[in-house]
């Protein structure tokens, strides 16, 4: 067997394995005896099929199994005893000839490797980034404590409409009447919203219903109709105001507390808003780490320079998906893959190099925070430790959700070795500083 290594473009090889039958045959004859004991050929007992109908029957097909195969694991162990480092896999090369395993005792196989780039970064205090701490004002928690107390508020009867209103109203337009269909004025824009804007009970107005309820679902629902007579429907209603009522949060009262924080941990007005800032902080710090993250990648990507074999990534891409996208699709996202590829392979090289670690309790306590927010989301900012556990275990249970855990974390474990090693200087900015910010970053 013979192996050879030549340079295409850059950073790609070609890899020419040659095997001969002194390399294959043992194995070949090895697959064909097996084959001989099962094979279940008409007017021969099983096992006494003579070889020479088993070798013309499989010969060609065994050899072409076992010397791709021994091609194949002879090319991982040459890149491994010559010390070279690839990206992605190895892929059969475009160069590749025909074969002819039936006529030939020896045959050339092909192969690509993308060559990995040099990882050359030297770290220090002469390095400087920028981290932008959003910087809390009263209009953002009172604006967090609202949106925190809808979640138990109730629907109360007002004198007129305002903003976004809950509208209970008279729809006819001659041939059909609702007498009690919902407008729900928080799911409007404010240009939608203006001609309802200080209207009363028993005011009227025309509307046109396509425009009303957008979704036709939604639309034939209130109408009491099936979907596909909604073109039927005369679309010009009359609209009478029944009834205006707004969201109001509730009292602040022991009642509230007792239901909003079954455990007792939040008793009074003062300590909920101690627990909304906490909240506050949390939720600005992810963000906040978000736009760094960003900004400790940018700055180690034009830091590092990397030449990815990105030809040779573009084949690998098309051959590893099957043909599923086309070339044209691949070149189409082709920048946003290899930008997120080099990252990856910026973080692998820190994580070999700093030895950093995830355990499996920071997985798990990883897990448990996610599993608080989805049951936050859901209107349970306070669920029992028991019920999260069993979430967290669900999710680590399902290998791709457990996999971007893994790589979430490996992901702040890099940054925060980074920040370890340059200089960072903190700086308060506005949220809406902060928004255009993420906007130029993104």
């Amino acid at each position: 067997m013979k192996i050879t290594r030549e340079q295409r473009e850059s950073n790609c090889s070609l890899l020419k394995v040659v095997v001969g039958e002194a390399d294959y045959g043992e194995a070949v004859e090895k697959l064909l005896r097996d084959y001989k004991r099962k094979a279940n050929v008409p007017g021969f007992r099983p096992g006494m099929v003579p070889m020479g109908i088993i070798r013309k029957m499989y010969g060609k097909g065994a050899v072409a199994e076992q010397a791709y195969k021994l091609a194949s694991n002879s090319v991982f162990e040459y890149l491994q005893k010559e010390g070279i480092d690839y990206v992605g896999d190895v892929i059969p090369s475009d160069e590749q000839g025909d074969f002819d395993f039936e006529n030939n005792t020896e045959h050339e196989f092909m192969f690509e490797i993308g060559e990995a780039p040099k990882v050359e970064l030297a770290l220090s205090a002469k390095d400087k980034l920028t981290y932008h701490k959003i910087k809390v004002d009263k209009k953002m928690r009172d604006a967090y404590k609202d949106n925190y107390l809808r979640r138990y508020g109730r629907l109360v009867d007002v004198e007129k409409v305002k903003k976004d209103e809950a509208l209970t109203v008279i729809l006819d337009n001659g041939d059909m009447r609702i007498e009690d269909a919902y407008v729900g004025l928080i799911s409007m824009s404010d240009e939608e919203r203006k001609p309802f804007i200080n209207k009363k009970v028993g005011s009227k107005m025309k509307v046109n219903i396509n425009e009303l309820y957008k979704n036709p679902a939604q639309r034939a629902s209130i109408l009491g109709v099936k979907e596909e007579e909604l073109e039927s429907v005369n679309p010009e209603f009359k609209l009478e105001i029944k009834q205006v009522r707004q969201f109001a949060n509730p009292e602040l009262n022991e009642e509230f507390f007792k239901m909003a924080f079954p455990a007792g941990d939040v008793k009074s007005e003062e300590e909920l808003d101690a627990l909304m800032a906490a909240e506050i902080e949390k939720e600005l710090a992810r963000e906040t780490d978000y736009l760094f993250t960003i900004h400790v990648r940018n700055f180690l990507m034009e830091k590092a320079a990397l030449q990815m074999p990105e030809a040779f990534l573009k084949r690998w891409l098309y051959t590893i998906n099957e043909g599923k996208f086309s070339m044209e699709e691949i070149e189409k996202d082709f920048d946003g893959f290899v930008k997120m590829f080099t990252w990856n392979y910026l973080q692998k090289h820190f994580i070999q190099t700093a030895n950093l670690s995830v355990s499996a309790e920071e997985v798990e306590a990883e897990a448990k925070e996610f599993a608080k927010a989805q049951f936050a989301q859901y209107g349970m900012p306070s669920a029992p430790e028991e019920m999260v556990a069993n979430f967290a275990k669900q999710i680590l249970e399902n290998k791709e959700q457990a996999q971007k855990i893994y790589e979430k974390l490996y992901e702040v474990k890099v940054v925060e070795y980074v920040k370890s090693q340059i200089k960072v200087t903190n700086k308060a900015v506005t949220s809406e500083e902060f928004a255009e910010l993420a906007k130029a970053n993104n």
